[in-house]
């Protein structure tokens, strides 16, 4: 039900028309299909293993999206800082030059 539930708020939120063009780019396949294939898994009663290969899924469809939530995590006042630490700031900035996916 909460994969329903993702999917269709992703559609309400971006549209239907951008919700298939993400999932029908070239670069997401891998992640579109680990994660339809664990949905069906979840369905047929492999619990453990289609929860598994759908966070596999979620993660690569949606790992162009860090640099984006890096930045808006530094921005929040009270625990930004944290964010804004020299260590931290080194292991996010490499992947501040990649582009939102949508």
């Amino acid at each position: 039900m909460g994969n329903i539930l993702f999917l269709s708020g992703l559609a309400l939120t971006i549209g239907v028309k951008s919700t298939l063009q993400f999932f029908m780019k070239r670069q997401n396949y891998k992640g579109t299909v680990s994660f339809i294939i664990g949905f069906l898994l979840v369905l047929v009663g492999w619990a453990l293993f289609g929860m598994i290969l759908e966070a596999y899924g979620f993660i690569v469809l949606f790992s162009g999206f860090w640099p984006t939530v890096v930045v808006f995590l530094q921005r929040i006042p009270v625990i930004g800082w944290i964010f804004q630490q020299p260590f931290l700031v080194s292991l996010f900035s490499r992947s501040r030059q990649r582009r939102v996916p949508v």
